[in-house]
């Protein structure tokens, strides 16, 4: 009797199924793609490292805080640094806080349910009522909007959630392309590889939060509410930052009469896979910053490439843009094999036809996105 496997005919990016079910990446193998990517990721892992202390810092040392004018200083300002962040000689921090505010309008995973339970609610209640417990004006104005410094908590307990997932994604970068400085990686499926063993080493990490008050530690994600990196930050913030995003002011319109916006979320495409680099640089596009704070750290053998582009340095970020877009469907490829229902080379026809539907969902996702630029 003979087997007849159903092909993804129909589907426009058939191509880039039969290469995940090869365990290839979408992003083709070749010397230059490996020394742009792991470079982009070198400078990226840097930045995120950044980022991931300060939203630590901020969830922290500045929750509850109402005029928080020293967030990103990390708890130490001095009149030099004022100057340099006056002058924007630093790290953009905001787009750290645009992240994390596009994941918690998106919501989804754990963290998102677990904050709307009554746990969180009277925990919540535990902290403001210590925090403002020599102050009498706050707590009559909770009374009166009783969710009001409750959201401040919600987002707070965001900054953490994603200042805890980016600190596993910049030691896993920073190893990366330490690996390739000893010539232990030297292709992109070894680059998906280690990123997905790194996911998957991490999946289970806890996800807490805690704040100290006048000496007292208060919980407000305790370890038992059973949080995990992979679950409940990793896969939200792919969905929210690299699938959805925000649309950008300026490139469409928010008017409702305009219908450039969908109504519906689930339907957004601007994520860091769809996005055009071109207006990079603009205003009113937020990587633009991202790009700006990567290129402080780009590593000589990637900038020298940049140097001797058509364009030299004049579109800089633009290129860091598309290197970064090369980069990310790399995280997307270990993402996707590594949340695959079943093993690829699986020899049983059900779940191999399980692992195709699975692809197929992806792709069908995939197919407005900038794949095929990147494969150009």
């Amino acid at each position: 009797m003979v087997t007849i496997k159903k092909k993804a005919a129909h589907n426009p990016l058939a191509e880039y199924i039969k290469r995940l079910q090869q365990g290839e990446a979408l992003l083709p193998d070749s010397p230059e793609n490996v020394l742009e990517v792991v470079g982009i990721l070198k400078s990226y892992g840097v930045v995120l490292d950044a980022y991931s202390n300060n939203l630590n810092y901020i969830a922290e040392h500045q929750f509850l805080v109402f005029f928080p004018f020293f967030k990103y200083f990390n708890g130490e300002v001095s009149f030099q640094k004022l100057l340099r962040h006056w002058w924007h000689d630093r790290i953009n921090f905001e787009y750290a806080e645009y992240c994390m505010k596009a994941m918690m309008w998106h919501g989804g995973g754990g963290l998102d349910t677990y904050l709307d339970t009554t746990e969180f609610k009277e925990r919540a209640q535990a902290v403001i009522a210590a925090k403002f417990k020599n102050n009498p004006l706050v707590p009559g104005i909770n009374q009166l909007f009783p969710d009001f410094l409750r959201e401040y908590l919600r987002v707070s307990a965001y900054y953490t959630g994603l200042g805890q997932f980016w600190r596993v994604m910049a030691d896993m970068f920073l190893s990366l392309s330490d690996l390739y400085d000893q010539g232990k990686i030297k292709s992109i499926p070894e680059v998906v590889n280690h990123i997905k063993t790194a996911l998957v080493a991490n999946a289970s990490n806890p996800i807490t939060y805690a704040v100290k008050i006048r000496g007292e530690v208060y919980e407000i994600i305790p370890k038992s509410v059973g949080l995990t990196f992979l679950a409940d930050t990793a896969i939200p913030y792919v969905e929210a930052v690299f699938f959805r995003g925000t649309p950008f002011h300026g490139t469409v319109s928010y008017n409702a009469q305009g219908y450039q916006i969908p109504p519906d979320q689930t339907r957004f495409q601007y994520g860091a896979l769809y996005a055009d680099p071109l207006p990079i640089g603009g205003a009113g596009i937020p990587p633009t910053l991202l790009m700006q704070d990567m290129r402080h750290y780009l590593p000589e053998y990637l900038h020298e490439i940049y140097r001797r582009s058509l364009r030299g340095e004049d579109d800089l970020r633009v290129q860091i843009c598309m290197s970064f877009q090369k980069s990310m469907f790399c995280v997307t490829t270990a993402t996707i094999l590594g949340l695959m229902p079943h093993p690829l080379d699986t020899k049983d026809p059900n779940e191999e036809k399980n692992n195709r539907v699975y692809l197929e969902k992806w792709m069908s996702r995939l197919e407005t996105s900038q794949l095929l630029n990147v494969n150009k």
